[in-house]
C-alpha cells in the first residue's frame, strides 16, 4: 500500500527519529527517553495501520525492546546492575516492566539525603507516574495490534508496580495519596508531591488496561483494588489547568473515558463530563494568554503539540457521541460541552503548521528539546494511533 501525501512528513519525522535515537543506526548508542518513546511506539503502529508496511510494526517491536533493555536496567554508571526489579536475568527477560521504568534523563538520580535542588532535579533521572501509564498505553497498543496478550500483561505489571512504588497511605487516614517522582528503584520519592492529572491518568489507564485483558484473554492482574484506588484519589479533584500540555491531556483522557464508555460499558459518564468542564475552564484561561502569536524562541512546542493532540481528540470524541446516540442521547450533558471545545479545533492546524515551517525549527527551544518535538508532532499530524484506545 502506497503512503498518502499526508503520511509523508510523519515517516519522514518517525524515520529520522528511529536513526538518530540507535533505534536503526548500529553505530550509535541507544538514546532512550519513555515519554518520547511511548508516543513514538504509537506512532508506528498507525503508520502500519495505514500503510501495511511490516517495517513500521517491526520498529515498534523493536523500540519496546530497547526501552525495556536500557529503562528497565540500571544505568551504566550506578554501581548497580541488572533490572531494576531486582529480577534475574531469565526472569527480568519475562517480566521487565515489573521494577517500573527509568525516565532516561542525562544525570544520575539523587541520593537519600542528598540536598534537593529544583532546578538539577528536572535533569536527574528516577521515574515518573505519568511517564510509566503512557509506557502503558503504548504497550496496549502493542497487545491489541498484534492481539499477542504478552504486551497487555506487561503494561499490566508495570500498573502494578508503578500503583505500590507512587501511592502511599494520608497520615490523616484519609485514604491514598501519590507521589510525583520517585527513585530508580522505588524505594525513596525524590518528589513527594503529588501531579495535578496524574490520578486521572492512572484511573483511566488501569480501566483500558483491563478492559483489553478481557478482550485477549489474558492472565495479568486484573488491577481491581488499584483503580479502586484510584477512583477514591480522584474524587472531588478539579482537574482545570492553562497549561497546554496539561489541557491537551485532560482532552485526551475526556477521548479515552468516552471510548471506555462505549467499548467497555464503563461507568465514566459523570466523570467524562466533569473533565470536560474543567478543560472548557481550561482552554477559556489559555485562550487569554495569546501564548500562539510569541516567536517560536519563546514557545515550547511539545506543550503546545499536547494541546493539538488532546483538540483531535475532542474531534474524535465529537464523532462518538453521534455514532452513539443510544449512548449519548441529545440531552447528554457531555454534547454541549463538546460542541463548545469544538470552536478551538483550529488551534490544532494552526500549531502544526507552525511547527512545521523550518525556520521556526531552527530555534534553541525547538533543538534542545528535539526528540520529544519531533515524535509529538508526528503524533498531531497522524493521531489516531496514540487517541485510540
Amino acid at each position: 500500500m502506497t503512503a498518502s501525501k499526508d503520511l509523508m512528513p510523519v515517516i519522514e519525522i518517525m524515520t529520522q527519529f528511529a536513526d538518530e535515537t540507535g533505534l536503526t543506526a548500529t553505530d550509535r548508542e541507544p538514546r532512550r527517553y519513555l515519554w518520547t518513546d511511548a508516543f513514538a511506539v504509537c506512532n508506528f503502529l498507525e503508520l502500519y495501520r495505514r500503510t501495511q508496511e511490516d517495517r513500521f510494526k517491526d520498529l515498534a517491536l523493536a523500540l519496546v525492546n530497547q526501552v525495556h533493555h536500557t529503562l528497565g536496567r540500571h544505568r551504566e554508571n550506578d554501581p548497580r546492575s541488572g533490572w531494576i526489579s531486582g529480577l534475574s536475568e531469565a526472569e527480568g527477560e519475562q517480566h521487565p516492566t515489573r521494577g517500573g521504568l527509568r525516565i532516561g534523563k542525562k544525570m544520575n538520580e539523587r541520593k537519600p539525603g542528598d540536598p534537593f535542588d529544583q532546578r538539577s532535579e528536572w535533569d536527574r533521572d528516577g521515574q515518573y507516574y505519568h511517564y510509566l501509564t503512557k509506557w502503558m498505553q503504548a504497550l496496549n497498543q502493542v497487545g491489541r495490534e498484534t492481539v499477542n496478550e504478552t504486551y497487555n500483561r506487561w503494561a499490566l505489571e508495570l500498573a502494578q508496580a508503578a500503583h505500590v512504588g507512587f501511592t502511599y497511605g494520608d497520615p490523616s487516614g484519609e485514604g491514598k495519596r501519590m507521589h510525583w517522582k520517585m527513585s530508580i528503584d522505588l524505594s525513596y520519592p525524590l518528589v513527594p508531591s503529588m501531579g495535578h492529572h496524574d490520578p486521572l491518568d492512572g484511573y483511566l489507564t488501569y480501566q483500558q488496561l483491563r478492559a483489553t485483558r478481557k478482550e485477549l484473554g489474558g492472565d495479568g492482574p486484573d488491577l481491581n483494588t488499584e483503580i479502586a484506588d484510584m477512583a477514591a484519589i480522584c474524587s472531588g479533584k478539579n482537574w482545570a489547568t492553562d497549561d497546554p500540555l496539561g489541557l491537551g491531556g485532560l482532552l485526551s483522557d475526556a477521548c479515552r473515558a468516552g471510548q471506555l464508555i462505549t467499548e467497555a460499558g464503563a461507568d465514566l459518564n459523570t466523570l467524562m463530563v466533569d473533565i470536560l468542564e474543567d478543560a472548557q475552564t481550561g482552554m477559556e484561561a489559555y485562550g487569554r494568554q495569546n501564548h500562539l502569536k510569541l516567536p517560536p524562541e519563546y514557545r515550547l512546542a511539545f506543550r503546545e503539540l499536547g494541546l493539538s493532540i488532546g483538540l483531535h481528540g475532542v474531534n474524535k470524541l465529537h464523532d462518538l457521541l453521534n455514532r452513539y446516540t443510544d449512548r449519548f442521547p441529545a440531552e447528554h450533558p457531555a454534547r454541549s460541552r463538546v460542541e463548545s471545545l469544538s470552536k478551538y479545533q483550529p488551534l490544532s492546524e494552526a500549531i502544526e503548521q507552525f511547527w512545521l515551517t523550518p525556520a521556526h525549527r531552527k530555534t534553541t527551544t525547538w533543538k534542545d528539546h528535539l526528540d520529544i518535538n519531533r515524535v509529538m508532532l508526528a503524533t498531531s499530524l497522524a493521531p489516531e494511533g496514540y487517541l485510540d484506545l
